[in-house]
């Protein structure tokens, strides 16, 4: 009986040993399905760029980006592959497991033939009932009998059971070599055509390097641009904290006006941090509690630019900035809250670029390149709620949506916060 429950709970074991690495596998593929439309995308977009004879500029920043996409379908496959690994490694060793255990059933099994056949006769048997001293040694000996033949019946079932699963086994692990190696295949070819699209890279570097005074000025123009609307946001985001603080003092110092001094409540109002109110810290509790499980702030896209500071693709000694995120998405596309919250500013940083302003606490999300907006200030709005309609740039005619998370007036890197980025 031991045995059994021991088998049963080494197969109860394999059996969520072995559904886990499928659903990873399974988020794997999906992973690996949006990187390969996104890389469709790359090469629509270029292709676009290439027939209008646009500025070969365009056409080098989303060649990189298509190269980065292949990148991560490369490091996608590899994970896979690792999975797969692991995976076989787990089998291996129940197929060695069940080799052993069934060569000592057979063992105990032949044994136990080898017995039966030695008292096989109905003589036999009845021999053995009838040399019993009394009648209780015989109903014991009887008893012996029934319990023998069906241990060996058992043990003829137990035998097959193992052999069957021996066998799955063995199916199992030839399937994962046949998907490891369309997997090794798969990733030779991705990595062969990587090294095609750096050799476009490095052609179109080449022949931007001729207008590199003018690529230049552009450059730094829009690095200039994107400054000044981060000043802009700072300014606003430091009003926002100084005007929900004075709130917070106003009402402190009505519920308890003879134990706050009139230092402590301009300290309260000047500080360059929201202080919290027990409501407010609940609700950057639970911001902070969804990082990285917070939704995008679109329904589809891709990141077009990263965060923080990064080498300029073709000269490497220009640096540019990015206090957030770039996401490109569909034509007509909208922006949507990541998390619920408040939103305290409705901005309008040029005619044709709004953003939105969510307070999640003493947490402030942003959503930039904005050709319509759909929320007030004051409104209070939820997870995934439609805040505007994201603008479309008439000359490059990418849709791109422009996202900030700080806490206080200090940025972070939304990739750390939204799933899957």
């Amino acid at each position: 009986m031991s045995k059994r429950i021991l088998s049963l709970l080494l197969l109860l074991v394999t059996s969520l040993m072995w559904s886990q690495p499928t659903s990873q596998q399974e988020k794997l593929e999906q992973r690996k399905a949006q990187i390969l439309r996104e890389i469709q995308e790359k090469q629509n977009q270029l292709e676009s760029v290439q027939s209008k004879e646009k500025t070969v500029v365009k056409a080098l920043k989303i060649q990189t980006e298509k190269i980065q996409l292949k990148q991560k379908l490369i490091n996608t496959t590899e994970k896979q592959t690792k999975l797969l690994n692991n995976d076989m490694y787990i089998n291996q060793i129940n197929i060695n497991r069940l080799k052993k255990e069934l060569v000592l059933l057979k063992e105990d099994y032949a044994e136990m033939i080898l017995k039966s056949y030695k008292s096989r006769s109905e003589q036999s048997r009845a021999m053995f009932l009838l040399s019993s001293q009394n009648f209780l040694q015989a109903y014991k000996r009887a008893q012996y009998m029934k319990q023998y033949a069906s241990y060996r019946k058992t043990q003829g079932e137990e035998i097959q059971e193992k052999s069957q699963e021996l066998e799955n086994f063995n199916q199992k692990i030839g399937v994962q070599k046949t998907e490891k190696q369309k997997l090794i295949e798969e990733n030779e070819k991705e990595r062969i055509a990587l090294e095609k699209e750096k050799l476009v890279q490095q052609e179109l570097a080449q022949s931007i390097k001729k207008d590199k005074k003018q690529i230049v000025a552009e450059i730094k123009k829009k690095q200039q641009e994107t400054r000044n609307i981060d000043n802009q946001i700072q300014k606003l985001l430091k009003a926002a904290i100084a005007a929900a603080n004075k709130k917070t003092a106003a009402a402190v110092a009505k519920a308890s006006p003879k134990t706050t001094t009139a230092a402590e409540t301009k300290a309260t109002e000047t500080s360059t941090k929201i202080v919290l109110t027990s409501e407010g810290q609940l609700i950057a509790n639970n911001f902070r509690a969804n990082k990285g499980k917070l939704p995008w702030p679109v329904e589809k896209g891709f990141v077009s630019l990263g965060y923080g500071d990064q080498p300029h693709p073709v000269y490497k000694t220009l640096i540019v900035h990015n206090s957030g995120v770039e996401i490109t998405t569909d034509q007509g596309a909208s922006a949507r809250a990541v998390f619920g919250g408040e939103v305290i500013s409705v901005m309008v940083l040029s005619p044709v670029n709004k953003a939105v302003m969510i307070q999640h606490g003493d947490y402030f999300t942003v959503y930039q390149n904005l050709s319509s907006v759909s929320v007030s200030k004051g409104d209070k709005v939820s997870t995934k709620q439609t805040i505007g309609r994201i603008r479309t740039n008439g000359d490059s005619g990418k849709t791109v949506l422009k996202f900030t998370i700080s806490q206080n007036t200090t940025y972070s890197n939304p990739a750390t916060w939204l799933f899957n980025m």
